[in-house]
């Protein structure tokens, strides 16, 4: 990617074609939802977020990200991926049973920080937590009374189950609960899906109060020979659908891990110089070229027109999210293709 003074070129081998060009705007990735209307619902959005977000330790194990929280959200990351466990009355961050030592506390810190900054107050951060321990009891209290007793408290908090419009959680966290089923006060908090599958391979859907959330959520690919059909399944979700009758809300993991042959880095990153067919290419790089294709219309079927498509929404979460550099600088894009006034809350 070369950096310009008004804009982006990215550009993108290919054995089929010489080159990909794409030329986009230069945007202020820490705050690119400032051009976006407020009527926007979050479901028509293309979020870029990070899977175990929170995770910097155990390489080639258990590590998914190696850039800090706040590097994150200033790259364009809007939807974090948050584990927890209870520690000596505490909740930190783990990954299955390996700690990755960051309070909570921390965390809600740096969230309070990014959305109160009058540089970035017009964001929002989609917030998913998820119980990595079996205290099924003290969990959800103790994630009650941490987030009251960090700065903006409960008020910087979206608590509600249903899919927001933009212009309600400016400057607020959407919680997405991964744990409990009673809620705080008998019923869910924020939104919550009523079942999670474990690596299920066609994914799984559920209505979010007239919003149709489909997941793609495989992870336990057999190997590093899986990674295409990987690749496949993540960005096929992405794709919105066309006259469907009810909104949609597409939540696409581009992680995968499985031991011993498809570890969270090699799966992320590829491993070798695959360019000159020494090695193999990764999931970050395939998916980028992905968007290059669409973005640069070279797909089938797609036109040049901004107005006419692509359509890609959806949240998208990875692991190593710089690596490439230009995978969050793409998605941020979509945002702003495939849109017509008067349609998904464009105006």
């Amino acid at each position: 990617m070369v950096l310009r003074r008004c804009q982006l070129t990215y550009t993108h081998q290919s054995a089929r074609k010489p080159c990909y060009l794409v030329v986009i705007p230069r945007r202020d990735p820490s705050c690119f939802l400032k051009s976006i209307p407020d009527t926007v619902p979050l479901s028509s959005l293309m979020l870029p977020g990070t899977h175990e977000t929170m995770a910097f330790y155990g390489w080639p194990i258990s590590q998914c990200q190696s850039t800090t929280l706040g590097s994150q959200l200033n790259s364009g990351i809007r939807v974090i991926d948050i584990r927890l466990a209870i520690n000596n009355n505490r909740l930190i961050a783990f990954h299955g049973i390996i700690s990755q030592y960051t309070p909570f506390s921390d965390v809600l810190q740096q969230l309070h920080a990014f959305l109160t900054a009058p540089s970035t107050c017009s964001e929002t951060i989609v917030v998913s937590i998820k119980q990595e321990d079996d205290d099924t009891r003290r969990f959800p209290q103790l994630v009650r009374e941490e987030i009251m007793k960090s700065p903006g408290g409960l008020d910087m908090w979206y608590l509600e189950d249903r899919i927001p419009n933009l212009g309600e959680v400016r400057g607020k966290a959407v919680m997405f609960s991964r744990f409990g089923s009673g809620g705080w006060t008998g019923g869910v908090v924020g939104i919550h899906p009523p079942v999670w599958p474990d690596s299920a391979r066609l994914g799984f859907t559920w209505d979010c109060k007239g919003t149709i959330v489909r997941v793609q959520d495989w992870y336990a690919i057999p190997s590093f020979l899986s990674i295409p059909e990987k690749v496949e399944a993540s960005t096929e979700i992405l794709v919105a659908p066309e006259d469907f009758p009810s909104p949609v809300l597409s939540i696409s993991f581009l992680s995968a891990s499985s031991l011993p042959f498809a570890l969270p880095p090699v799966v992320a990153m590829g491993l070798g110089w695959p360019k000159v067919k020494l090695g193999f290419e990764g999931v970050n790089s395939r998916v980028g070229r992905w968007l290059v294709e669409r973005l640069t219309s070279t797909t089938p079927g797609l036109e040049r027109n901004n107005d006419a498509g692509p359509r890609i929404r959806g949240w998208a979460l990875m692991d190593f999210s710089h690596e490439p550099a230009s995978l969050v600088p793409l998605f941020i894009e979509c945002n702003f293709r495939g849109r017509k006034v008067g349609e998904e809350g464009w105006i």
